[in-house]
C-alpha cells in the first residue's frame, strides 16, 4: 500500500519552501536553473509552478540536483534525501492495476498513508465503510457505468482500498453520517447497516449519526474529508463536486473545516447512541 502521492507532495512541498525561504520568485529561480542546467528550452516559472504545486506525474532527479544547486543545499546527505525522494515519487501507485477505476488516484494514494481520517457524509455511507453489495449499488446508481467488467473491478477496487484497516498501523478512522444516509438503505441493503455495526465495534473506528431533526448544521455546504499524516507532512481536506476533486492543504483552509468537523460532530449522537439508532433503522426494515 506504500504511495508514491504522499511522496510527490512532500517534495513538492519542500522546493516550494527552499525558494521561499530565499524570497526568490519562480522566474528568478528558473533563470538561474536555465543558466545552471545548460538547457536553454528546459526551464521556465510555469515548469517550477507545476513542480511546486504536485502538477506532474514524474520528475527528473536531475532538475532537483539543478534546484538544489540554486538554493545551496550542498549538504550529500540532504541532496541524496531528495533525490530518494523524487525516485519514490516517481513509483507506480498500487492504484495502476485496477485502470481507472480509481481516477488519478490522488485521493486513494493519501488515504493509503495516512494516520487518521475523519469525514462527514451527509447522502451516503463512506466507501471505506462499504459492502460490496452497497458498493455495486452506489456505483451503478449513478447511471455512469453500464459495463459489468468495469463495474465489478470499481467494486473490488473500493474493497481493496480497506487495506488500511489491516496495514501494521492501522488507520485512526471517524465517520459522522447525516440520518439521511441511512435512510437511503433498502432491504435489499440491510447488511450494509450490520456492517457499520460490526465496523464500529473495532477499537480504530468510530460512527456517529446526525439525525435530520437536529436541523441545520454547520456542513451543510457538503461532505467532506480531513487526512492527517505522520509527521512531517501536514493535513490535507478532500471535497468532491460532482467529478471535480479538491485538494486543501493552506493551515487557515485545513483549520476552519477541522472547526467544522468538531461542530457536526458535537451535534451527533454519541457512538453508542449512534449504534442504537443503528439498530434500529436496521429492525425497521
Amino acid at each position: 500500500m506504500a504511495s508514491p502521492t504522499l511522496r510527490r507532495r512532500r517534495l513538492s512541498r519542500l522546493l516550494r519552501e527552499q525558494r521561499e525561504e530565499l524570497g526568490w520568485t519562480a522566474s528568478k529561480v528558473a533563470k538561474e536553473a536555465k543558466a545552471r542546467s545548460g538547457k536553454p528550452r528546459g526551464w521556465s516559472a510555469s515548469k517550477l509552478t507545476r513542480l511546486e504545486g504536485g502538477d506532474w506525474k514524474r520528475v527528473n532527479s536531475d532538475d532537483v540536483l539543478t534546484l538544489l544547486d540554486v538554493y545551496g543545499v550542498t549538504d550529500p546527505s540532504d541532496r541524496e534525501a531528495y533525490v530518494a525522494l523524487a525516485r519514490e515519487a516517481n513509483q507506480r501507485g498500487w492504484w495502476a492495476s485496477f485502470g481507472d477505476a480509481l481516477g488519478s488516484g490522488q485521493f486513494v494514494g493519501l488515504e493509503s498513508e495516512a494516520s487518521s481520517i475523519r469525514t462527514y457524509e451527509s447522502m451516503c455511507i463512506p466507501g471505506l465503510l462499504q459492502t460490496p453489495e452497497y458498493a455495486r449499488a452506489i456505483i451503478s446508481g449513478n447511471g455512469l457505468v453500464a459495463d459489468e467488467n468495469e463495474l465489478t473491478t470499481r467494486v473490488d477496487a473500493r474493497m481493496f482500498r480497506k487495506n488500511v484497516f489491516t496495514k501494521t498501523k492501522p488507520v485512526t478512522f471517524w465517520a459522522v453520517l447525516d440520518e439521511a444516509a441511512l435512510l437511503r438503505i433498502t432491504p435489499a441493503l440491510s447488511d450494509q447497516l450490520e456492517h457499520l455495526l460490526h465496523m464500529g465495534s473495532q477499537s480504530n473506528i468510530g460512527i456517529q449519526v446526525l439525525p435530520i431533526d437536529r436541523g441545520p448544521h454547520a456542513a451543510m455546504t457538503g461532505q467532506f474529508v480531513i487526512m492527517e499524516f505522520p509527521l512531517p507532512d501536514p493535513p490535507v481536506v478532500y471535497l468532491e463536486v460532482m467529478s471535480e476533486e479538491l485538494y486543501l492543504e493552506k493551515p487557515e483552509e485545513i483549520t476552519r473545516y477541522q472547526h467544522v468537523y468538531d461542530y457536526v460532530q458535537a451535534e451527533a449522537l454519541s457512538v453508542s447512541d449512534s449504534r442504537q439508532l443503528i439498530r434500529d433503522r436496521l429492525a425497521s426494515l
